[in-house]
Order: C-alpha cells, then sequence, then structure tokens
C-alpha cells in the first residue's frame, strides 16, 4: 500500500510540474480581401419555424471586428508530443436544423459525443478523405439522442452532413494531441497548456487556405502569433 501511494504522489507530482512548466499560444486570423456575399438557405416549413424571423446562410465566411476571421482551426502541426486528451469533451449539435458548431476539434482515439437538439429526425454521415478513418451514417430519430464516435487517423478537415437536411454540414479537425483551437467570431484563438518546445502552428480554412508560423515556447511562457488568410477571388 506504503508503495502504491508513492508511485501515486510522484505521478501526480510529475503532471503538476508539466503543468506548471506548460504555456499558451494565442493570437487571431484575419481576413485580406473582399469573400463572397453567403448564400442564403430555404430551411422550408419544420426548420424555418425554428428561425422565425431569422435571416439563416451559409457559413463559408464568418467576418468579426477588424476583419477577425472565425471557424479557423489552429493546430500544432508539427512538434506536438503524440496522445493525451481533450480538456472537455468536444460535441457536434444539430440545433435548428443546423450543426454547431460549424468547426470543431477532436483528438484521435478520443469520442465526439454527437446529439440531436431538434425534435425531428437527422442523420449524420461522416465522409473522411483520410485511409483508417470510417465512414459513418446513422439516424437521431427523437430529441437528445446522443451517440459516441471516434476517428483513429488525424484529418484537417473531416467532412459531417446531413443526409436529410442538404444545407447541414459541420468540419472535425482530428489531430493526434489536445493541443487546438477554434477561432471564435472575431478571429480570435488560445491553445492552452503547451509544453515547452518548438512548433509549427497552422492556421487552417475551408475556403481561404492555410498559413503557418514557427513558434517556440518556453516553461511557463505565453507566445501570440496571427495569421492573415486571403479570401479567393
Amino acid at each position: 500500500m506504503k508503495s502504491y501511494i508513492t508511485g501515486l504522489s510522484v505521478a501526480l507530482l510529475a503532471g503538476s510540474v508539466q503543468l506548471a512548466s506548460a504555456g499558451d499560444i494565442s493570437g487571431k486570423v484575419t481576413l485580406k480581401g473582399t469573400p463572397k456575399p453567403e448564400i442564403p438557405i430555404d430551411l422550408g416549413d419544420i426548420c424555418g419555424k425554428l428561425h422565425a424571423g431569422e435571416k439563416v446562410t451559409t457559413r463559408h465566411f464568418v467576418v468579426g471586428a477588424n476583419n477577425g476571421l472565425g471557424n479557423v482551426f489552429v493546430y500544432l502541426k508539427e512538434g506536438a508530443p503524440k496522445g493525451g486528451k481533450p480538456a472537455t469533451q468536444p460535441v457536434l449539435d444539430q440545433k435548428g436544423c443546423l450543426y454547431e458548431p460549424y468547426v470543431l476539434g477532436a483528438v484521435v482515439g478520443e469520442p465526439v459525443k454527437i446529439r440531436n437538439s431538434d425534435p425531428f429526425l437527422h442523420n449524420v454521415h461522416a465522409l473522411p478523405r483520410v485511409p483508417g478513418n470510417k465512414e459513418f451514417n446513422f439516424a437521431q430519430m427523437v430529441q437528445g439522442q446522443e451517440n459516441e464516435k471516434k476517428f483513429d487517423q488525424p484529418e484537417v478537415l473531416l467532412k459531417v452532413k446531413c443526409d436529410v437536411h442538404a444545407w447541414m454540414f459541420a468540419y472535425i479537425g482530428v489531430v493526434d494531441h489536445p493541443y487546438y483551437a477554434v477561432t471564435d467570431k472575431d478571429g480570435s484563438f488560445k491553445i492552452a497548456n503547451v509544453p515547452a518546445g518548438n512548433y509549427t502552428v497552422e492556421a487552417f480554412h475551408l475556403k481561404a487556405g492555410a498559413k503557418t508560423e514557427k513558434v517556440t515556447l518556453g516553461a511557463s511562457d505565453s507566445k501570440t502569433v496571427s495569421f492573415e488568410l486571403m479570401a479567393p477571388q
């Protein structure tokens, strides 16, 4: 018993030291240029009732204050230690006949919770491009239904759609570590608790492409990195 307690104490201490030496990588992604206008979505009678008086469009470019670009997947492309769990379990919800969030992150081998918050049928159809990630397609017939799915290989970004409602799409950035973030509506992001090291950080957007930056992070350090992506012509 004594040796077990000693071993547990050492493990907890090691974890505490690692967390204490971790830092943050934060910043902002901006869009240069003017994107094409978003396309209005005809939700029909049933789904339309959930958005009364609201104009619903595609979400190709979510541009906020000072040209900040939302829905950009930012992650450590090179240098990150593999393994680990996300700080919170990622959840892909179906709400108001839309996937929420539009872009999310996940860790290889760790479950993603998929929920139907609407009072009618949706189906969830994953369309991976990377060998080793299995396609799946299942129905969620009742409000509140939840299922969990895992992905076996990194893939940025993996597409999910609903075959019942043709406008419903979501995208999952699957990586083999928990060091990722998705920019908010103003383009800001923060990757927390990153161990000291040398990294390549990538900002990936479905329409505006990707850019990378090299970052060296010291113990208990914090770094700011910015990306400027171009609107396609």
